[in-house]
């Protein structure tokens, strides 16, 4: 896709990335005990990227919850607690995470 501003100069082209997703994968946690995974992303720290996650299955509203993220010097982050609040409940299941860096 192509664009061009008021003044005919091109704003945006088949060159111009604002943001791809570098890592897409599925993250299974499969026990409620508070745990953390990691996922490999070289290049990617919290200064280029974010991390997101994206429920995949249905969950029941009572007894499940938000995996929560964070982005390290190439290294995504899931964790299957809210880790700054002390007396957060764990969670199990799926969800999809999704790296995307800005370029």
């Amino acid at each position: 896709m192509r664009t061009w501003g008021a003044d005919g100069a091109t704003q945006l082209d088949e060159n111009s990335f604002t943001m791809r997703v570098v890592l897409s994968t599925l993250v299974t946690f499969s026990t409620t005990n508070k745990g953390s995974q990691d996922f490999s992303v070289p290049g990617c720290d919290a200064s280029n990227s974010v991390a997101i996650v994206i429920p995949v299955e249905t969950y029941n509203e009572n007894t499940a919850y938000q995996f929560e993220t964070e982005m390290v010097s190439g290294v995504a982050r899931v964790y299957n607690y809210t880790r700054t609040f002390a007396a957060s409940l764990s969670t199990s299941g799926t969800m999809r995470l999704m790296v995307i860096r800005f370029a």
